[in-house]
């Protein structure tokens, strides 16, 4: 057993903070500049689009850095150099959020986010075999857990700053100042990425994994890795997971608009409250992570989620909204709570179980009115919660050298959150499916990810793979 090292796993999980806060925080700019600037729900689902097809272009960057340098790009620069480069290209992203706004350019705040998906790509490429690899390979998805678990403390905080930076600012509803208001969460963000690029650069995490074979990666090629089959299945299973997250919380202002009535500003504490559901599920996940007795682990399965809901309250509440509407959801967290008991933290049953309570959220948020269906579409997040680690763990179980291709060929498919959204935009505006029937593509997504658990489980313990599929993983 590999112990964790949880000195430099701490330092690592500071950058997936920053991932979860601006990727929440589009959900409350798709709805600003579709008002301010007179957009069409597709039109301004372009703001998902120009942030997760930037994943797909910083791999498509790596690779071919890589086959320029004949050599695995991170494998030459260090994983903490590749860590802090990416944070530098992110930071200049949200410079172009300063022209964007004070002109009301939707062309300028779609570069400045495209930007920043660009280093979040790299910086994607390194953080996630670290974390996997920074400990026993059998807990590598508890430890993405746990590192996505702070990643949804961002997603709480997100939508409520950026929202309260906007509306706070502009209660006359002066079009041009909400819009110049847009800049400032963003360049407080920036310098942040800035500050974190220099604290990587002399941290004590890992600038290479101890484990990888000293292999030349460049006579590795690009598609001898796309054709292992958990890898290329992985690859679709990233893109319909990231898509049905996305998609779920950025098409939710408008639902809330077209049958609720909510208006712009009114929305921030629903979104927030979808990615502190990814939050909750996490923490309860990650219990398992921090190599303790089993008595503890079972205590902090319980305590953790409830911590991670207190904070989504505390952070509403402070922030003026009215709490008390949300203690119903506490049910929901019970649901996830008794899931994750289930499932031992085993990936595979993870997969199954998650993605089958997944498919029942959105069916009762299809069937159901009112705050009922804003309920089940926003518990979404509860059974997306550790989907991405237990894709992840899979998809790079076994490859050795070939991780760090694995993880970028996986990483270029979060594209699908951009893709997807705009998918279920597109059908909302069909006649007879309407916003709320939309959802069904979210149900779709939901099965393929049960095939997606079931056939790499079987595919793992045909090549000998047995230390992410057994049954014995104990949470």
């Amino acid at each position: 057993m590999k112990k964790t090292n949880f000195s430099a796993f701490g330092a690592l999980i500071i950058i997936f903070f920053f991932w979860g806060f601006v990727a929440s925080s589009n959900d409350i700019l798709i709805p600003v500049f579709k008002s301010a600037l007179g957009l069409e729900q597709e039109q301004a689902q372009l703001i998902s689009i120009a942030f997760y097809i930037a994943y797909t272009a910083g791999s498509l960057m790596y690779f071919g850095i890589s086959a320029l340098l004949k050599k695995d790009l991170i494998k030459i620069i260090g994983y903490r150099n590749g860590l802090a480069l990416g944070l530098v290209i992110s930071a200049l992203g949200t410079l172009l959020f300063i022209p964007a706004a004070d002109n009301a350019s939707f062309i300028l705040l779609l570069a400045g986010l495209f930007t920043v998906g660009i280093g979040f790509a790299l910086q994607q490429i390194a953080a996630n075999p670290l974390a996997i690899n920074m400990g026993d390979p059998s807990t590598g998805n508890l430890r993405l857990s746990l590192a996505g678990g702070i990643n949804n403390v961002g997603t709480t905080i997100g939508p409520v700053l950026v929202s309260f930076a906007i509306f706070g600012a502009a209660g006359s509803g002066n079009t041009s100042l909400e819009l110049s208001a847009v800049k400032v969460p963003y360049l407080v963000l920036g310098a942040a990425f800035v500050a974190a690029a220099v604290f990587f650069k002399f941290s004590k995490v890992p600038d290479q994994i101890t484990s990888e074979s000293n292999e030349n990666t460049a006579r590795i090629s690009v598609l001898s890795v796309f054709r292992t089959p958990q890898v290329l299945l992985a690859m679709i299973a990233i893109f319909v997971y990231v898509g049905v997250e996305v998609a779920t919380a950025s098409n939710l202002p408008e639902f809330m608009k077209q049958k609720l009535g909510t208006s712009e500003s009114e929305v921030a504490p629903y979104v927030s409250l979808f990615w502190a559901s990814l939050m909750i599920g996490r923490w309860s996940s990650a219990a398992g992570a921090f190599g303790v007795s089993n008595e503890l682990k079972q205590k902090l399965s319980l305590l953790l989620p409830l911590m991670a809901f207190a904070i989504f309250m505390l952070v509403n509440y402070i922030a003026g909204h009215n709490v008390a509407l949300f203690y119903p959801y506490l049910f929901l967290v019970l649901v996830l709570m008794l899931a994750d008991a289930f499932t031992g933290g085993n990936p595979v049953h993870q997969l199954v179980v998650y993605s089958l309570l997944g498919a029942l959220s959105l069916i009762v948020g299809i069937c159901a009115e009112g705050i009922i269906s804003v309920f089940a579409f926003i518990a979404v997040g509860l059974f997306c919660s550790t989907l991405w680690p237990c894709i992840f763990t899979l998809g790079i179980a076994g490859l050795n050298e070939k991780t760090n291709i694995a993880s970028s060929l996986m990483i270029m498919m979060i594209m699908g959150g951009g893709f997807i959204s705009q998918w279920q935009a597109s059908l909302g505006n069909v006649s007879g499916i309407g916003i709320q029937g939309s959802y069904w593509l979210g149900v779709v997504c939901f099965i393929y990810l049960i095939f997606f658990a079931v056939t790499v489980q079987k595919i793992l313990r045909k090549q000998g793979v047995s230390s992410v599929v057994s049954s014995n993983v104990n949470h």
